[in-house]
Parts: C-alpha cells; sequence; structure tokens
C-alpha cells in the first residue's frame, strides 16, 4: 500500500469490497468511513488539481518575468551601449565643430590680415600721391612765381611812336603822365610752408 506506484481514487474506495468474515468490523461503519475516506480523497485530488494548476500559473508567470528581467536587462544594456554611442558621437562632433570653428576664425584673421595689410599699402601709395602732387604743385607755383618776378622787373613800355615829333620838341602829354606814374610796389614772395598750409 506504500508503494510510490499505488494511487488511490475516490472511486477505489467507494468500491472497495473488504470482504465477509467470522466477526469482522461493523459493515455499516466501515461503509461510512470508507465514505469519509472517498470524500476525503476527492477533496484532496481537488485541492491537488488547484495547487497544480496554480504551481502551473506560478510556473508561467516565472518564465513571463524571467523573459521580462532578460529584456530588461537587454534593454539596459542596449541604452547604456547606446548612451555610450551617443556621448561618442557628440564628442566626436563637438571637436568637430571646435576644429572647423577654429579654422574659420584662422581663416578669418587671415582675411583681416590681408585686408590691413592692403589697407596700409593704400595709405602709403595715397601717401606717396599726396607727395607727388604737393612736389608738382611746388615745382608750378614755383615757375609762376619766377614768372612774376620777371614780370614784376620790366620796365614801362613807352607809349611814343619813334617817328612822331611833337612841334615845338615837346614830349607828349599822355607819355609823360605814364612815365612819372609810382612805381608798383614788389609782391611778398610766399614760403613753401604757407603754400602747404593752404594746400592742407
Amino acid at each position: 500500500m506504500t508503494d510510490g506506484g499505488f494511487h488511490l481514487t475516490a472511486l477505489d474506495a467507494r468500491r472497495y469490497d473488504f470482504g465477509n468474515a467470522l466477526r469482522g468490523y461493523d459493515r455499516a461503519r466501515v461503509d461510512q468511513f470508507r465514505e469519509q475516506v472517498a470524500e476525503e480523497l476527492e477533496r484532496l485530488a481537488r485541492a491537488n488539481q488547484e495547487l497544480d494548476a496554480a504551481a502551473r500559473r506560478a510556473e508561467e508567470q516565472l518564465r513571463d518575468f524571467q523573459q521580462r528581467d532578460r529584456a530588461i536587462n537587454e534593454a539596459l544594456v542596449s541604452a547604456q551601449q547606446l548612451r555610450n554611442d551617443i556621448r561618442t558621437q557628440a564628442e566626436r562632433e563637438a571637436q568637430l565643430v571646435v576644429r572647423e570653428a577654429q579654422a574659420e576664425g584662422d581663416r578669418q584673421l587671415q582675411g583681416i590680415r590681408e585686408q590691413i595689410r592692403r589697407a596700409e599699402d593704400e595709405l602709403q601709395a595715397l601717401w606717396r600721391t599726396r607727395r607727388a602732387f604737393i612736389a608738382q604743385m611746388r615745382h608750378q607755383l614755383e615757375r609762376h612765381l619766377t614768372e612774376l618776378n620777371s614780370a614784376e622787373g620790366e620796365p614801362v613800355p613807352s607809349f611814343t611812336p619813334p617817328s612822331y615829333t611833337p612841334p615845338g620838341g615837346s614830349e607828349p602829354p599822355v607819355a609823360r603822365d605814364v612815365r612819372e606814374l609810382p612805381p608798383r610796389p614788389a609782391m611778398p614772395t610766399p614760403s613753401w610752408l604757407d603754400v602747404v598750409e593752404d594746400e592742407k
């Protein structure tokens, strides 16, 4: 009866025949006990089925939890990897942006230096042009002053025709009046400093 292969069901308990024997047990009490055993076996069978169903549900939930746990772990690993990849990519892009900004700054600085150099060259060219213009203007002023000084030294021309002889040998009144005019005052010669200041 204790063999692991022995299984007693409620139907087996109800149908089991104890047989008849002299001076045997009370049949009514045996039948009552047998019915109680059958009911208890039925209750235990139902409880066992419920426990089996609960165990299966628990196993299924455990498998679900394990699958979810694996999925969560995989998601965490993927998120960590993705975060590392994003950080690495962001660092690369930041370094690239910094290098491009430095290169652009160097290009702009080089352009500004080139503009400054051209502006300095243009300024020097303008100063050379100005000095050449002042020298040319001084030369022209010197030539004009020389002509003015030369014109100032010319004598007053005589308006008496050489062939004209007035009666009585006297000089015409117009020629006498011209010759008696007071001499023109000489114009002061301006200094080159005054000419340059006037040019400014």
